[in-house]
């Protein structure tokens, strides 16, 4: 299928379609329930961000009267537009399916979510005990008025907003806040049901109206939900540290625009009008919602006892190191390098890596990158550890990452009482990169070890998200990340480094030589391939090298998770452009590039996706795949997304995802369940013929 018009999609229309393909999962009868469920609320909580972040973006450029269009010749009215008709849609969809589907399969099952209306007088008199007890206490009634202005409600905050009966005095009726507690379970179990029953928070707290507001009669209530702005707008001005500038606009966002408000269908028009005209939003930035509010409530459901048969198999990561080798990592990094998949390869050397390193009294120094890390982090306490052990500990924060400020301010500080040396982030860049190295005393002299990954050090999001790593005491690659840390805490000049690629110096034009080399072989007569995998693909530069490139006749096989503004299959343009994208059980997340380069194939990991934001606006690293074996896994992997049959959509030209059509006798094939089998079989079989996981030398080490 051909399209009109300029050859890119829109990066927040691609979006969109991304989500939905999230919600086709939730709708798929052939996953188990309690992982539809869980789809739906991703679903859900992905629409929260991508209204804070991307659609107050385009927002402001109208508000800024900004008419210049994008890559696919949409001007920010034209994009807001689209966006309305399709999320209004999206949402439409989204609660079909979960009152329809999902929640009667959960009754059915013995899980479900009751009214008060199906509460009997008994029961509802124990929630009028508990709420007496345990949510009067909490609740602030407010009343708005000349003299008490609307509250300021946080973002995706759960209010219910009151309609009030007028006095005589007054011309019209009066309207009410009640904030429902954000630090209360929202589901409440009911007893008496057969099997699970909850009830919402909302709902008990809205039964008992009449006791926040004695005296008054309560005309109508409704659940409200907004979401504002998320943009952080950080300055230079003022003197103030990065951290101190993070701080206040944390701060600043909670009073930041209002860009959706959610109210219950229900709501009168006399409600909706009142509260419009206090938050000061047009009705197009109101939308009705058919079903109780902030369906990521449902995740509280996916994690009950005793329901493994709705669930997936429970994941049981592989370990890549034998036994006797758990006890020291950095001495199995002496004879050799470990290449790691997660989830399929368990996260259990990362975190030994440095625990071990905290603990033992010849390492002088750790040097880590953090962008996001999970609460309560082992990676964290190792680090304190060893600074309270006097070694140098460098932590460099990215204060930054979107919705972790508030946690990694907390953790920066806590690592600063230590001892470490915590470098809040590098001015101007966001600091994505995500490297540790560790510096050690042997009496042969300092010897130094790296661990390089295109995920986040979090040991929780490992067991969801696929991301690739590579720990190594190779001389090219401890030197070059020296060299990288060195430039950032030092601000010196960037780095002339042999193995590492880093963004914003030398990222990009290295992507475009890479894609370039192909298209000039191809160009010459010679087989040319580029196969990658990553999370969006927007940068207009790469685009057209890639289209140059197909042009030539370069085969090219493109595996986007999410955002893709390429347009795959135009003829005369992309003709010999794959593009797919696998939603499945775990995040693709990890970011692979292979280039065939003439037989002598070069592979490379990065933190960095295909987006002008990682190769010019953030500190990014690309490191290559140079031990034989490992390039042959990561290959193999890449290779194997573009034999789904089960979870891979294809992207046609006019930017519409279809599911891959199995053809007759093919049998199914899901990437993410074979991998999963083939490290168990690679993990069982170098056990059977060596006793340790991985016992290929390193390419670099002296023979």
């Amino acid at each position: 299928m051909t399209t009109a018009g300029p050859p890119f999609i829109n990066r927040e229309l691609s979006w969109l379609a991304f989500n939905e393909r999230v919600l086709e999962e939730a709708a798929d009868p052939t996953t188990p329930l309690l992982e539809r469920v869980k789809f739906a609320a991703i679903a859900a909580a992905n629409l929260d961000e991508f209204f804070m972040v991307r659609v107050a973006a385009v927002m402001r450029a109208i508000e800024e009267e900004d008419t210049a269009p994008d890559l696919a010749g949409l001007t920010p009215a034209d994009q807001l537009s689209a966006i309305r008709e399709r999320s209004y849609a999206f949402v439409a969809e989204l609660y079909r399916l979960v009152n329809e589907d999902l929640l009667p399969a959960l009754a059915v099952h013995g899980i479900r979510i009751v009214t008060m209306a199906e509460i009997g007088d008994a029961r509802r008199a124990g929630l009028a005990s508990f709420f007496s007890a345990a949510v009067l206490p909490v609740l602030t009634p407010l009343a708005i008025d000349f003299s008490r202005p609307f509250p300021l409600l946080s973002s995706l905050s759960l209010n219910l907003a009151l309609l009030l009966e007028s006095s005589a005095a007054e011309e019209e009726r009066r309207l009410a806040i009640v904030q429902v507690p954000s630090g209360l379970a929202r589901l409440v179990q009911v007893a008496g049901f057969e099997g699970l029953a909850f009830v919402l928070l909302e709902e008990i707290i809205r039964a008992q109206l009449s006791e926040l507001f004695p005296g008054q009669t309560v005309v109508e209530s409704t659940v409200i939900r907004l979401a504002r702005d998320a943009e952080l707008e950080l300055d230079d001005e003022g003197g103030r540290t990065q951290l101190e500038r993070v701080e206040a606009e944390v701060r600043r966002r909670r009073r930041s625009d209002v860009v959706r408000l959610e109210v219950e269908a229900t709501a009168s028009d006399e409600l909706r009008r009142l509260l419009r005209q206090q938050l000061d939003i047009t009705a197009e930035e109101v939308h009705t919602v058919p079903g109780f509010l902030d369906l990521r409530v449902l995740l509280g459901l996916t994690d009950l006892p005793g329901f493994d048969a709705m669930r997936e198999p429970a994941l049981q990561p592989e370990s890549v190191l034998a036994d006797e080798e758990q006890n020291d990592v950095l001495e199995v990094l002496d004879q050799r390098d470990i290449l790691l998949h997660h989830p399929y390869d368990a996260y259990d050397p990362v975190v030994a890596f440095i625990a071990q390193a905290a603990d033992d009294p010849d390492v002088l120094a750790i040097k880590q990158t953090l962008y996001r890390t999970s609460v309560g982090s082992p990676i964290i306490e190792a680090l304190q550890r060893a600074a309270e052990r006097n070694k140098q500990v460098t932590v460099l924060v990215e204060l930054t990452a979107r919705f972790d400020e508030e946690r990694n301010i907390l953790w920066a500080r806590a690592l600063e009482e230590a001892g470490a040396h915590v470098i809040y982030g590098v001015r101007r860049y966001k600091t994505h990169a995500k490297i540790c190295l560790i510096v050690k005393r042997t009496p042969e002299g300092l010897r130094r070890y790296v661990h390089l990954g295109t995920g986040n050090y979090n040991e929780r999001t490992a067991r969801v998200y696929t991301d690739f790593a590579l720990m190594t005491s190779a001389p090219p690659f401890v030197e070059d990340a020296t060299a990288f840390f060195s430039a950032l805490t030092g601000y010196s000049d960037p780095p002339r480094l042999k193995r590492l690629v880093m963004a914003p110096t030398n990222l990009r034009p290295r992507f475009v030589k890479l894609i370039d080399r192909e298209r000039r072989r191809a160009e010459a007569g010679q087989p040319a391939e580029i196969v990658a995998k990553m999370n969006s693909l927007i940068d207009e530069e790469i685009i057209r090298a890639l289209y140059a490139a197909s042009q030539a006749g370069v085969r090219i096989k493109l595996n986007i998770r999410g955002i893709c503004a390429l347009r795959p299959a135009l003829p005369g343009i992309s003709d010999n452009i794959e593009v797919i994208s696998i939603v499945d059980r775990f995040l693709e997340h990890s970011r692979v590039y292979y280039f065939s380069n003439g037989g002598e194939e070069q592979v490379y990991l990065s933190s960095a996706d295909w987006m002008s934001r990682n190769l010019d606006q953030r500190v990014e690293l690309m490191f290559p795949v140079t031990d034989p074996g490992h390039k042959a896994s990561v290959v193999y992997a890449l290779r194997a997304m573009f034999r789904d049959n089960v979870k891979a959509r294809c992207l046609r030209s006019d930017g519409v995802y279809e599911r891959k059509t199995r053809a007759p006798n093919e049998e199914p094939f899901r990437v993410q369940q074979h991998l999963q089998e083939e490290a168990r079989r690679r993990v069982a079989l170098a056990r059977d013929r060596t006793g340790v996981t991985f016992s290929a030398e390193r390419a670099d080490t002296p023979k």
